[in-house]
């Protein structure tokens, strides 16, 4: 193991260097004016990270949404990761996860058509579109966007995973991290997510130090609350289990396609189930040869209680998957997660948010 770690230093840390020095330039660029920032006349929050990863990015949009979205007329807009289109797409009632990503699809499918969501690689193209098609919208939500620095947001909300944070990590390809730690400065509101039960205010204080932020950084610390189950397949269910009361030994068949699955492997491991997990790579597109092995797993599953559980992101793509068997459509079910937040409350970070966004609009009159 030691020996594997050194040969990885010796050959992924220099081009590590050479990443930052780069990441570096563009920065000063930017700063400088060189390269050139667009300004729109109505709030752009930013939400972001600097880690590769699943650090709940589309959760806390998903809360800014629902606190938000009585006030605002608010439009989300994405790259569409993984997506089978390019360029600008509106999601639609028509759309599937291979034409908008399945992290908007699962937003629109949630919050659509009160709240406008679409898809686009150039972010200032994509918000002037959508402006263009709704000039109603008067906040704009730019999920996974903070290195998209064409766009100058009113607020930029930054995402760092408690057990992954930004201080513990290294560059790419060394590391998991886009920007140096340095990065951090451009942030208003810093998160810490997927913090584990039980914190302590010494806990609290530790993480801030390491994260060294200026003054006018506001930190949060928040963790993922999970629903009951949800069928995938609604229409194909008579009977909704519930996990607090599954006998013991029941089996559980968990499929992920995402970055980190540990915490919702670790919360369904705290019932009486047994779980076995089949982990796929991060918005992984399920083929035939995929459902093979999820429906041997699930028959190699002892007993006769036994589902498949899976996550939301995950089910709006197995939703629409056409190899999905018929015969285990009544067995797989999803958890819902929502975001909330531990240290200072819920009703504090939408006012932290909220303030900056007016103090911004103070500045700039």
């Amino acid at each position: 193991m030691a020996r594997n770690r050194l040969l990885s230093m010796l050959l992924l840390y220099p081009l590590s260097r050479l990443y930052g020095l780069g990441v570096g330039v563009r920065n000063r660029l930017f700063e400088h004016g060189i390269l050139k920032q667009t300004e729109f006349g109505i709030p752009i929050v930013v939400v972001g990270n600097i880690a590769m990863g699943g650090t709940g990015k589309t959760p806390h949009v998903e809360y800014i949404v629902e606190a938000l979205m009585s006030k605002y007329n608010i439009g989300v807009l994405s790259r569409g990761y993984k997506r089978q289109t390019s360029g600008f797409v509106m999601a639609t009632p028509q759309s599937r996860p291979e034409d908008v990503g399945d992290e908007s699809y699962q937003i629109y499918r949630k919050y659509g058509p009160e709240v406008t969501v679409a898809v686009c690689e150039n972010r200032v193209e994509g918000i002037n579109r959508m402006l263009e098609i709704n000039p109603g919208i008067n906040m704009l939500i730019l999920d996974d966007a903070f290195q998209h620095r064409y766009v100058r947001p009113t607020v930029s909300v930054v995402l760092t995973e408690f057990n992954r944070p930004v201080f513990a990590d290294s560059l790419l390809p060394y590391g998991r991290l886009r920007e140096t730690r340095a990065a951090l400065n451009r942030a208003d509101i810093v998160v810490a997510t997927k913090c584990p039960p039980g914190m302590d205010q010494l806990e609290y204080r530790i993480f801030g130090e390491k994260l060294n932020l200026f003054p006018f950084q506001k930190l949060f610390f928040s963790r993922f609350n999970y629903g009951h189950f949800v069928p995938v397949f609604p229409d194909e269910v008579t009977e909704i289990p519930a996990l607090a009361t599954l006998a013991a030994g029941t089996q559980l068949l968990v499929v992920t396609g995402v970055a980190n699955p540990k915490p919702f492997v670790r919360y369904l491991r705290r019932n009486k189930a047994k779980v076995k997990l089949k982990r796929f790579p991060d918005h992984h597109n399920f083929s035939a040869s995929d459902m093979d092995v999820i429906t041997r797993a699930y028959e190699e599953l002892s007993g006769t209680e036994k589902f498949i559980v899976t996550t939301e992101k995950d089910a709006v793509r197995l939703l629409n998957n056409p190899y999905f068997p018929h015969a285990l459509k009544p067995r797989i079910f999803y958890v819902p997660i929502k975001v909330g937040f531990i240290d200072r409350g819920d009703n504090e970070f939408i006012t932290t948010l909220e303030k900056t966004i007016r103090d911004s609009q103070l500045f700039k009159s």
